[in-house]
């Protein structure tokens, strides 16, 4: 009865309740309490049930039945519902994939896509996810209603479109971690569930490069916090199991021969990850595959992270002329402008540059860094 268990299994007893007639919002709500109730009745794992997924179907259908039988204005749904199927093992029928499509439907905004897959795939509750995108319960409860009400009427045997939901579960990764609940973990986690399911390779390089990026985690700040840039990590905190696995995924999925923008930045973290020291770090073979990334997706951030990587190939004054060619208004341009007037010399300019990016910076950590880049500056020139 392992909480990370449990939520694992929510997508196909939704997808179960679904199929006996209860609408997805319905559907989902009734497991949602039931989670509560098996919680509560079995906390701390005392007690295991040996067939969690039968448990928590028959706990979520009682529930559904309860609050469709209080309705009297649904009372032909509730007719329908009284034909309880009779006790026993459920058919195997995976419809989780389905419920990932569902909830990166195209008519949902990108924070309630979000918010939905976490809470009907991910199974979290909507104290959690509100604890981990730092905003009221009330307030999430809301977004999560309101999705509910634009899918309610979608139909779960209608083909979905595979990168909005790798889309979703980038969004879900690139939000970090907060409260009890770690996004980046969980993210990873939903991710491995796809993968199962879907024989894509782009689904394998996204997983690639969440593990990448996630292998670098314990050596990204320092005990107090602050945050330590990649060429100054300490590499030996690095994750290599993560980094061996990942690396694996990466290759199995570009041995297809059908890249796309996951891949990419997968290949490019593994060339990070393959250096002993930053000095090391093969930065013409990273610009190569920018080169392919630009290509794939014509994104101003990729064109901004290979000014960087010019830099490095080529020198600060190559990659200021990369830079050049970025729109100014792009997150963190005045970052990477400072970091390459930094190596090119010019102290003063590179100093006004980190503050500016420090007033722009919409993190503490982050904006805590780059002050102190421009202090450590300011009192060089003095």
């Amino acid at each position: 009865m392992d909480e990370t268990a449990l939520r694992s299994i929510v997508p196909g007893v939704i997808a179960v309740l679904v199929r006996r007639g209860a609408d997805f919002a319905s559907a989902e709500d009734a497991v949602q309490e039931a989670l509560a109730e098996t919680v509560r009745e079995h906390p701390g794992g005392e007690e295991p049930v040996r067939d969690a997924e039968g448990w928590l179907i028959t706990v979520a259908w009682r529930r559904f039945l309860d609050a469709t039988r209080a309705d009297s204005a649904r009372r032909a749904r509730e007719e329908r519902a009284e034909g309880q199927p009779a006790p026993g093992p459920v058919p195997a029928a995976d419809d989780t994939l389905q419920l990932y499509f569902l909830c990166a439907h195209p008519s949902l905004t990108p924070a309630s896509a979000v918010a939905l897959t976490l809470r009907a795939v991910g199974g979290l509750t909507t104290r959690q996810i509100a604890e981990a995108y730092l905003v009221p319960e009330a307030t999430m409860a809301q977004r999560i209603s309101r999705a509910k009400r634009t899918v309610a009427g979608v139909r779960l045997d209608r083909p979905g479109d595979v990168a909005t939901v790798l889309r979703v579960l980038y969004l879900v990764f690139n939000e970090g971690y907060s409260g009890e609940v770690d996004l980046v973990a969980e993210a990873i986690r939903l991710t491995r569930q796809l993968a199962a399911r879907v024989d894509h390779p782009e689904v394998a390089g996204l997983l690639a490069l969440m593990l990448l990026h996630h292998a670098r985690r314990p050596a990204r700040t320092a005990p107090d916090g602050s945050l330590v840039p990649l060429a100054e990590q300490d590499r030996s905190r690095w994750d290599t199991k993560a980094i061996v696995e990942g690396v694996r995924i990466l290759q199995a999925a570009l041995a297809r021969d059908r890249l796309g923008e996951y891949q990419a930045q997968a290949a490019i973290a593994a060339l990070h990850a393959d250096a002993p020291r930053a000095e090391e770090t093969d930065w013409p073979q990273i610009v190569e595959w920018y080169d392919e990334l630009a290509r794939l997706t014509d994104n101003p951030v990729v064109r901004l992270n290979r000014a960087v990587a010019v830099g490095e190939a080529d020198g600060p004054r190559a990659g200021l002329a990369a830079l050049a060619e970025v729109d100014g208004s792009v997150p963190r341009h005045a970052a990477v402008a400072a970091h390459l007037h930094e190596r090119a010399g010019d102290l003063a300019k590179a100093a006004r540059l980190y503050a500016e990016a420090a007033h722009q910076a919409s993190g503490l950590a982050e904006r805590d860094h780059l002050t102190r880049r421009a202090a450590r500056l300011n009192a060089r020139r003095r």
